[in-house]
Parts: C-alpha cells; structure tokens; sequence
C-alpha cells in the first residue's frame, strides 16, 4: 500500500518559512497544516505571528483558530487531528504541508508514535503541583535539567504542564522520558519530506528583533492587555513567548522595556532550542536562505528536492 506524501517545511521561527509555503504550495496544489501549537487559539494573532487571509493568497490553511484560550491542547491532540487533514487533503488529490511547529509535534504525527499511560502516578503528580505552587516553575524546570537535560531541551521553561510530566515519570519508574523515548522503535508513517530552513545567525537575530518591535507597533500589548483582562492568565495558551512576558508587565513586576527585552531574549533562545532539536532528531534537507535576493534560486533549489523526494511535478 502507499503510503500518503507529506511535505514538512520546519526551521527557527522568523527565518521565513510563511512566504516559502505558499509559493510551495501554488507549485504542487498544496493545503498548509499549521504545526504551531499556539496558532490553535483564537485571539493569540500577533504575539503568535499567525497568517493573514492575505498572506494566505488563497491557500487553505488548516489547524488555525479552532480553540479558545481556556482550551488544553496536547501532543496527542495535535497527532490525531493533523493525521486526519492528511488524509482528508490526500483525498482531494492536494499535497498536505505542515509548516512550523516543534519537532516533537511533528515527530508524533510522521513517526508510529506511541503514547502510553506508562509513567502516570497521580499521588506524584499532585506533589509536583504543590511544590509548582511552593517554589514556581523555574526550579522545578531547573530540577529537570539536571536529571533530563534532552526533555528539558525540548520543553519550554514556562510550560507547567511538560515540566510536571516529566519528572513524574522520572520519579515513577526511575528512567527519564528521553531514556523511555530512545527505546521505542519508530516507524514512519507517510513519504515525506522534510525541509529546513536556516541561516545566518546573527542576521536570524536580527530579523527576530525586528519582528518582536513590528509586533510591537501592530499592537501586540493590547492584544495582550485583552487576554490579561478576560482572566486568561495561567492558562497554557498564554504560556507562550511573547504573552508571559507582558502578562509580568502588567503584574508590575516588571517594565515595558524589560518585558520587550525579554520578549526578544526568549524569542532567540527558543530559535537555538528549535536548530538544536531539528539537526539531533530528523532527517532534515537543511537550505541555508541567508541571502534574500537569491529568494527565487533557492525557492528552485527547494522545488527540485521536493518533487524528486516526493514525486511531483511543479506546477510552474
């Protein structure tokens, strides 16, 4: 049997992979599956740098706007829903693309990736959340480095939910979710291919900088400031980079300017944890796209391994 085609476009986040997927998709009928965990909730459109119906030219994009703030989404979530479109966009003849996103999301949809309920002791879990409450998160993420640096890698500081599922496992059954991960034997599910993005870093950045001051001026902090008032301050959505920072704004702990610089030091750090985690885990064809006027050549060059990997023909 054949198994479905499915294109993945991944890199570090500003590096340009909106503008490349749309004019991918016009090539081989292509139907964008947004991979971006926080583009799912409706009212993050800023902070999250979510497509316009614009800059969409047209392309169905799928995976955005379908949760509010208050919703929980998990990595099995993510896995069943994006399975789903990529059979549903298979049927109409189109090609699926999942663009963005981190590569655990991406590795559960493409890979034979198993969840299990192995690791779950809800006595530990209760523990953890207690000393959440006790101590913050930043200690127990800290904790977590030290036992399971490659999860902790993995896991945004700030994210309550992963930190506290690790180390339960960790405590209840004395291997590290990475140890656990590594001895699973993963099959891949679709033909895919899987491009990525680079570039030079002190220009990647800069370009990140730049994003975060034109969040700025298209409104960011009232976008906010909404979220904030509607009391959707410790929910997962807003755990994103570019909400908790102004969150603490607000709280008065800290002022604009710290909470902007902040802002684009998270944004930095979390491009270095997506390159790190993408040229460890999968079988990445990395295109360096550092210079921007060479935007059509390297569009061809990507073209070209995408209909050879996958055996299309451009619609040029």
């Amino acid at each position: 049997m054949n198994k479905e085609k499915l294109l993945c476009i991944i890199g570090p986040t500003a590096v340009g992979k909106t503008k490349l997927s749309i004019d991918l998709a016009k090539q081989f009928h292509g139907e964008i599956i947004s991979g971006d965990s926080m583009q799912i909730y409706r009212g993050l459109d800023i902070g999250t740098a979510k497509i316009s119906k614009e800059e969409m030219k047209g392309i169905p994009h799928h995976l955005i706007d379908i949760k509010n703030p208050d919703e929980s989404f998990s990595v099995y979530d993510f896995q069943q829903l994006v399975r789903k479109k990529i059979s549903a966009i298979t049927d109409r003849n189109h090609l699926p693309m999942i663009v963005g996103g981190t590569g655990l999301y991406i590795q559960a949809v493409i890979y034979d990736y198993q969840f299990s309920n192995q690791g779950k002791n809800n006595k530990i879990r209760s523990l953890l959340e207690e000393r959440v409450k006790l101590e913050g998160i930043e200690r127990l993420y800290q904790y977590l480095s030290k036992v399971d640096p490659e999860t902790a890698r993995q896991i945004h500081p700030n994210n309550e939910r992963r930190v506290i599922r690790a180390l339960e496992v960790y405590f209840s059954t004395g291997q590290t979710m990475a140890e656990l991960k590594a001895k699973q034997q993963y099959t891949l599910l679709y033909d895919v291919a899987i491009v990525g993005l680079t570039m030079n870093r002190d220009i990647l950045y800069k370009r990140i900088n730049e994003r975060v001051d034109q969040m700025i001026e298209n409104g960011l902090i009232n976008e906010a400031k909404a979220l904030y008032d509607q009391g959707f301050k410790n929910v997962q959505a807003t755990q994103a980079i570019g909400y908790k920072e102004l969150f603490a704004y607000f709280d008065g702990k800290i002022t604009l300017e710290e909470a902007v610089d902040q802002l684009k030091q998270n944004t930095r750090h979390f491009a270095k944890r997506q390159l790190t985690w993408f040229r460890n885990k999968m079988d990445v064809e990395w295109f360096d796209i550092t210079n921007l006027k060479e935007y059509e050549k390297n569009l061809q060059k990507i073209s070209d391994f995408v209909a050879g990997k996958l055996h299309l023909r451009a619609n040029i």
